[in-house]
Formats: structure tokens, C-alpha cells, sequence
């Protein structure tokens, strides 16, 4: 069993940044895959990002491409992604997941465990 909580959302304006957090308990960590996916306002939840359990791959939506990098500390049970140049349509909840697979996964289905949900809010 794997609890995920996720911290870091908030509002911002346009070309700011932030960094969300996802803290992981159980001690297995580190063989879990993760994942961040969001939901904006009135629409699916969709694929963001992921990182393999060791950090040595990743993977970002087009949509985030270069402006995002996700990121893990298998010592802290943490996962993070950082958000730059944010844009209004990055506005959704932002939630993380795992996944016990062995490779990148991008669809929500392949996930196990989920958080509750951090907000972002970009502002024009």
C-alpha cells in the first residue's frame, strides 16, 4: 500500500513557476513508477508526466515539454515536478500517482495509488 500526498499548488500569474511535491509513504517506494497527471476545469484527467522507479527515465506530455521536469529522491519518498512559464491552460488540479509497472506508463488506468489533488492556478 502506497499513500501519496501531494503539496505545492497555488495561484500564480502567467510565466511563473512552481514545484510540486508528492510525498510517498510505505517503504517500497522506490520500485513504484510515478507519475503526475492533472484535471482541468470541466475536462478528463489527463497524462503530465513520469519517471521511472529509479529516476533514469522520464517521459512529459507535449503539452509540458520544456517547461516541466519531473524528478524523484528515492531517500525522501518524494516525487517532484517543477512547472515553468505556466501558462492559464495549465490551470487543473494536479494529482501524482504510482505504479507498480516496470516501465513508464502514461495512461491513468496503469496506475495503482493516487493523492488527493494540488490546485494550480494561472492567472493572464
Amino acid at each position: 500500500q502506497v499513500r501519496l500526498v501531494e503539496s505545492g499548488g497555488g495561484s500564480v500569474q502567467a510565466g511563473g513557476s512552481l514545484r510540486l511535491s508528492c510525498a510517498a509513504s510505505g517503504r517500497t517506494f522506490s520500485s513504484y513508477a510515478m507519475g503526475w497527471f492533472r484535471q482541468p476545469p470541466g475536462k478528463e484527467r489527463e497524462f503530465v508526466a513520469a519517471i521511472s522507479w529509479s529516476g533514469g527515465e522520464t517521459y512529459y506530455a507535449d503539452s509540458v515539454k520544456g517547461r516541466s521536469t519531473i524528478s524523484r529522491d528515492n531517500a525522501r519518498n518524494t516525487v517532484y515536478l517543477q512547472m515553468s512559464g505556466l501558462k492559464p491552460e495549465d490551470t487543473a488540479v494536479y494529482y501524482c500517482a504510482a505504479t507498480s509497472r516496470l516501465v513508464i506508463a502514461t495512461a491513468s488506468g496503469n496506475y495503482d495509488y493516487w493523492g488527493q489533488g494540488t490546485q494550480v492556478t494561472v492567472s493572464s
